[in-house]
């Protein structure tokens, strides 16, 4: 055994061995075969096959019941199926194909065809499989115990309309020893350095399910332990090229008039021309009009690129625009000092919320992948409420935000928010967030609340680009139901300015017309280094350590804040899921009024350690309804009327107050 194979051979799409033949070098000159013009015949498919006695093939596509029909013409066959798509050959692209191929081998095997399965075990029938395309060629080498040997090439697939004069096709052959022997050698190249062996066991149950060990690629792996695969870069314009016509051939498809049930035949006039160009007119104002309204930020996180309305994004920004951008923010919070009110937690509250609308983009593909490995979709929240007092800026704060992502600032009235509406919007903005501004209470219970509760938007069709939702409200949010809370960022804000500062104020307008997207594309740059390992995590059967993206955003926001100021603010903070999601967060309000009430109102609790049991009077019953919506399981709380009844010894921890019974009660 050979030092490489103890070592185990690593098998490659491009790099492979020196000493394999199937290596090309650029600029290598072309092996051109050189022919002489003999005649033209007119001959049956069954005439140019028939009398020989072995078939090696090439083909990259096929007809399977004509490959089925020519195996019953020879006692040996080996065949090579290549892909007819463009592909960039990656690990998803073979394993895809593959599996489409053998699901359409298996298909077309009737019971009268069965005896294939025999000739597979027996050795007289070989499939393989492609997994590089570094043979374009249609070829069939041909031969007989005799020793007559026959080479047919040219541009014929093995199928009916390639061979039953269908369609037309450059079909030529070759007799003799010498054409034959140099094919061989061609044909020995793709089978032993770049095709996988269809075994019986995959034609009888691969899949890309639990059966993916089945697949050709897979077999190739584990008989040879590694397996590098190395994209073919230069085909990446070609794929894009395929997929942008597959999908500009879907939207003409509802445009244009039906083909002739029976025949299969579209007539087309003059007029139907007319009329698409009319569609396509309407359409196209219409996409460029949502275009300027919904912006579509892309973020792909496998590619590492990010696209705004198809453009790609240059995601290494000018350092000089970068601070720019990082001290017209940090000059936008410091404003929130003027503010009346606990104006520090709002200036907390709206950093937390910044980092979670900066991640936004990025939840779509974090929710696919966990929903795919069968893990918990919660720490990848799509929905955030900012709601408190009037005049407390929290839409300019959205739009500054919004800014700073994208350069534009487009939001929802909240008139137009149904769950149907923003579910189609989701499809159509991708990436930036859709804000729907100043929602009522009544408007939240009808709609949002649902929306909200529709954790598996997405899932089943594995979107991975679709925009958050965040919603703006005046007034508060009254008795949001736990699995809401669960689902939303909740940033409530309790500081604001007067009517009269508010006209005054002129720091909004001048921050929103000079920040531009330089600091958002350097916080893209190196989120996207990031989301890979999280994807990874995302993988691995660990319940006890969930990827916290949002961990991961506030840190690279704080480090590129560090970068360009000398002294970083208090609100400015590394985060983690624990500041959006624990009880002490989600009850705050919960918290902060039961707080108050033992300041101001002890006669409102009454206390029995005995039973330990805490009663507490909210003075109301729909006061009691919200408490109850805030406090968390341990505390066993129940409600009659308007007296909320909670585990006297848990209310202790989680109020963070004694409760001890006064010694003079009167």
């Amino acid at each position: 055994m050979s030092s490489s194979q103890n070592n185990y051979d690593t098998i490659s799409l491009f790099d492979v061995d020196e000493d394999c033949s199937c290596v090309r070098s650029s600029g290598t000159k072309l092996e051109v075969v050189k022919l002489n013009y003999e005649s033209a015949e007119s001959v049956t498919w069954q005439d140019l096959f028939s009398g020989f006695d072995s078939l090696y093939a090439i083909t990259f596509s096929s007809g399977v019941n004509f490959v089925y029909k020519l195996l019953g013409m020879v006692d040996y066959a080996e065949i090579i199926f290549g892909c007819e798509a463009v592909l960039s050959y990656t690990l998803q692209e073979i394993m895809a194909y593959q599996d489409k191929l053998i699901e359409r081998m298996r298909d077309n095997i009737s019971e009268s065809q069965s005896q294939l399965l025999s000739r597979m075990d027996n050795g007289s029938v070989k499939f393989y499989v492609s997994r590089t395309k570094l043979s374009h060629e249609k070829l069939y080498l041909l031969a007989a115990e005799d020793g007559r040997k026959r080479v047919i090439m040219g541009s014929a697939n093995m199928s009916y309309n390639a061979f039953g004069g269908i369609q037309r096709e450059n079909i030529c052959y070759i007799d003799g020893d010498k054409a034959y022997d140099w094919y061989m050698g061609s044909f020995s190249e793709l089978r032993e350095c770049s095709s996988d062996a269809i075994k019986r066991s995959a034609l009888e149950r691969a899949d890309l399910n639990e059966n993916i060990d089945e697949l050709p690629v897979a077999g190739t792996i584990k008989a040879n332990k590694v397996l590098v695969i190395e994209p073919v870069k230069e085909n990446t314009e070609e794929v894009k090229f395929v997929l942008d016509t597959h999908k500009l051939a879907g939207t003409l498809t509802p445009m244009l008039p039906k083909a002739d049930k029976k025949t299969g035949k579209l007539t087309v006039v003059s007029d139907t021309i007319v009329k698409l160009r009319r569609q396509l007119i309407s359409e196209a104002t219409k996409e460029k009009e949502l275009r300027s309204e919904y912006p579509q930020l892309v973020i792909d996180a496998f590619q590492g690129t990010a696209a705004l309305n198809a453009d790609l994004l240059d995601l290494n920004p000018d350092r000089e625009a970068v601070e720019q951008d990082v001290s017209l923010f940090l000059k936008y919070m410091e404003g929130y000092s003027k503010f009346h009110g606990d104006y520090v937690g709002m200036q907390y509250r709206y950093f937390e919320f910044a980092n979670w609308f900066f991640c936004t983009p990025f939840m779509g593909v974090m929710r696919d992948m966990a929903a795919r490995y069968d893990q918990n979709r919660l720490p990848y929240p799509v929905f955030g409420l900012v709601y408190g007092q009037s005049k407390a800026g929290k839409t300019s704060f959205l739009e500054t935000l919004l800014k700073m992502m994208i350069g534009q600032k487009p939001k929802v009235s909240a008139p137009d928010f149904t769950r149907s509406s923003i579910e189609s919007l989701k499809r159509t903005v991708q990436g930036a967030p859709i804000i729907v501004d100043d929602l009522t209470n009544t408007r939240f219970s009808q709609h949002a609340i649902e929306t909200i509760k529709n954790d598996d938007f997405g899932v089943s069709e594995h979107l991975i680009n679709y925009s958050a939702v965040v919603i703006s409200a005046n007034e508060d949010v009254k008795a949001v139901a736990p699995e809401v809370i669960r689902r939303t960022v909740i940033c409530r804000v309790e500081a604001g300015l007067t009517n009269t500062e508010v006209m005054k104020s002129n720091v909004v307008r001048s921050v929103q017309q000079k920040i531009g997207t330089a600091f958002y594309r350097e916080y893209l740059r190196r989120m996207l280094a990031l989301i890979p390992d999280l994807l990874d995590a995302l993988k691995a059967d660990n319940d006890d350590n969930t990827p916290d993206i949002l961990k991961c955003s506030s840190e690279v926001i704080c480090e590129i804040i560090g970068e360009y100021t000398d002294e970083m603010p208090e609100y400015v903070r590394r985060l983690s899921l624990d500041n959006y999601f624990s009880e002490q967060v989600t009850g705050k309000y919960a918290i902060k009024t039961v707080q108050n009430a033992w300041k101001t109102s002890r006669k409102s609790f009454v206390i029995s350690p005995r039973n330990n049991e805490l009663r507490y009077n909210a003075g109301a019953t729909y006061e009691a309804d919200r408490l109850m919506k805030e406090l968390p399981e341990t505390l066993e709380a129940h409600k009659s009327r308007e007296w909320v009844v909670m585990n006297l010894d848990e209310a202790r921890h989680f109020f963070e107050i004694n409760f001890k019974k006064p010694l003079f009660p009167w």
